[in-house]
């Protein structure tokens, strides 16, 4: 089976799609010279792609301006312009089938491929539906989705297939590596643990109310691993040089083997991007959310308010984010076992354990 896969700018659009590449290769249902991905020179998959390997090819585009209606002419322009070029790859790929997962250049390369007759699918991985999916749900012949308040904003029902996140399936098989807390950074592994990060970068929100709530948090029979993120690490650890904070604090600028570290956490404070939520759903850790508000259309909270609806999660704007409920939101958890176990049977309900598989069986029947 030829693929092309296509979608860029954020983690959200990109790791499904790196979590589908591995699964047809352990399944040898494509090999790598049967898979591309479509991508922007300057977005995140220009470094997440090429280094895992995967072939790479780029298209300029760009997202319209709300506050610079007169831009988007320009904008217009290079659409039309990036569907020739999509048309070119596509012609010279021959793929059997293409899929988007968000990002303007997906809507470049989809609606070209759609035109084309070829097979076509979307993925979208959020509860609020991105404007290039929307658009390219017209034209799809299937659409993949994660969460049920997505389903909702595509008039195209018959084409909806609801899969999960296909990162929740990747995340499963990684788990099975174990971590040594104890070699690794001097926790103690019969505590209960809880992991605070904000992404690679780290969230300055969380990062500034843990430097705020320290004092008390060492004082808990808990321990925490706080990933600061590489950008604000070496500011952080300037903050702490002469604080003693205590041997139940570990402070890290990033963990590389999230998946392994996942089921040994009690609970994680996190963003709620569906990167995230796919990963500690799938292993059933019990969340407290703190959406980022500087996201597209606030899906972050949208995200983040489904979790909590089912039960799987502790929501705190980033607004009303104070040391006392940040604090007792942890120790609600950490501290009430029968409330611990509700959360993880929720959690775990919402993850898909074969989201991949689901996914790869959509573009199976699609191709044939």
């Amino acid at each position: 089976m030829r693929i092309i896969f296509t979608g860029g700018g954020t983690g959200g659009h990109i790791y499904p799609i790196m979590a589908i590449i591995e699964r047809l290769k352990e399944r040898n249902l494509a090999t790598t010279d049967e898979i591309l991905f479509v991508g922007t020179k300057n977005g995140l998959e220009a470094k997440i792609v090429p280094a895992a390997g995967v072939n790479f090819k780029t298209i300029e585009m760009r997202g319209f301006s709300r506050k610079h209606i007169m831009s988007n002419f320009a904008t217009i322009r290079l659409f039309l312009k990036a569907t020739k070029k999509a048309q070119k790859i596509i012609s010279e790929f021959k793929p059997d089938i293409v899929m988007g997962t968000g990002g303007y250049v997906s809507g470049a390369v989809v609606y070209e491929a759609a035109k084309m007759k070829i097979p076509t699918l979307i993925h979208e991985s959020n509860s609020v539906v991105g404007v290039a999916n929307k658009f390219l749900g017209h034209y799809v012949n299937k659409i993949c989705y994660t969460f049920d308040d997505a389903a909702k904003q595509f008039s195209e029902k018959k084409k909806l297939v609801k899969t999960g996140n296909p990162r929740s399936q990747q995340v499963l098989n990684l788990s099975s590596t174990k971590v040594d807390m104890q070699s690794k950074w001097d926790l103690n592994p019969t505590i209960p643990t809880v992991l605070v990060f904000g992404g690679s970068r780290g969230a300055l929100a969380i990062n500034r109310i843990m430097l705020k709530s320290l004092t008390r948090l060492q004082k808990k029979p808990y321990q925490l691993i706080w990933v600061t993120g590489t950008y604000y690490y070496k500011e952080i650890q300037e903050k702490l040089a002469n604080i003693d904070y205590g041997k139940t604090i570990k402070i890290l600028p990033y963990v590389k083997d999230m998946p392994a570290l996942l089921p040994k956490m009690i609970c994680v404070v996190s963003r709620s991007g569906a990167t995230s939520i796919a990963e500690f759903t799938a292993l059933g850790v019990p969340a407290i959310l703190i959406p980022s508000p500087n996201v597209t259309h606030n899906h972050q909270m949208k995200n983040a308010l489904d979790l909590e609806k089912a039960g799987a999660a502790t929501v705190i704007a980033e607004s009303d984010l104070n040391i006392n409920n940040f604090i007792s939101s942890i120790d609600h958890i950490v501290l009430d076992r029968k409330y611990y176990t509700e959360m993880s049977k929720a959690s775990k309900k919402l993850g898909v354990p074969d989201a991949s598989d689901e996914v790869i069986k959509v573009m199976q029947d699609l191709s044939k």
